[in-house]
């Protein structure tokens, strides 16, 4: 299973939210390329950056960040936050993103993200499935769609996509432990390589998700506030 770092982005800073709220805001690290050789050094490999001004204002904020990390390191990068164009990948891939994550268009323009896989490819497009009360959200977690979470996923997976990241976001930064349950009833509708994302606490949560059939797990807060170390996640890569 991939183990992944989060890096959330607000003004060119680290910060983490709570359950998606802008108001909720806590800053972490001034510096997230400081934080990006760490995660390096630890020997772990995969970064999920996002760009969280970029998806609220729906278009890239903090491309400068991208390229610095992808500069200085050798982090397998995806990005989200703020893709509205073809061009805008074009743009995210040449700052040194490996994969990018797209969750509003499929939302709301489902035509122009099949027109993005078709045109990248399985291996660089990543859906974000992100859902509270098994509804889909977008537009930076602020727009609650009616879209059914497996049936969204199970919907995109028949056209192809290969990668998803679902984040149930009553779970996101609250340190309580991951939708486990969710991702086994997603596991068991869908073929699909699921990356767990939100709520990440301890060592046993991404066993727990692990033992789900996640191909994937994203860790952000729990490092932040020193419940899990940089140097544990490492060990499991």
């Amino acid at each position: 299973m991939r183990i992944i770092v989060a890096i959330d982005i607000i003004g060119g800073k680290c910060v983490r939210l709570s359950r998606g709220d802008f108001n909720k805001k806590k800053v972490y690290n001034k510096d997230p390329l400081e934080f990006a050789l760490q995660i390096e050094d630890n020997g772990i490999n995969y970064l999920h950056l996002v760009d969280l001004e970029g998806a609220r204002n729906k278009k890239i904020e903090n491309i400068k960040v991208l390229e610095k990390i992808a500069w200085k390191t050798k982090l397998k990068i995806d990005f989200g936050g703020g893709l509205r164009s073809y061009e805008d990948l074009i743009t995210v891939f040449n700052a040194g993103a490996r994969q990018v994550t797209a969750g509003s268009i499929a939302v709301t323009d489902p035509h122009l993200f099949i027109s993005w896989l078709t045109k990248l490819g399985q291996e660089k497009l990543i859906l974000g499935a992100d859902c509270i009360d098994r509804k889909v959200s977008t537009g930076g977690w602020l727009e609650k769609s009616d879209k059914e979470i497996i049936s969204f996923i199970s919907d995109y997976r028949s056209k192809g996509v290969k990668y998803t990241i679902c984040t149930d976001i009553k779970k996101d930064g609250m340190l309580q432990g991951p939708s486990t349950a969710l991702y086994k009833e997603i596991l068991g509708a869908v073929k699909i390589n699921l990356i767990a994302s939100g709520g990440i606490s301890s060592l046993k949560d991404i066993e727990d998700v692990r033992e789900a059939g996640c191909e994937g797990v994203i860790i952000g807060k729990a490092v932040y506030e020193g419940k899990i170390t940089l140097k544990e996640l490492g060990k499991l890569c």
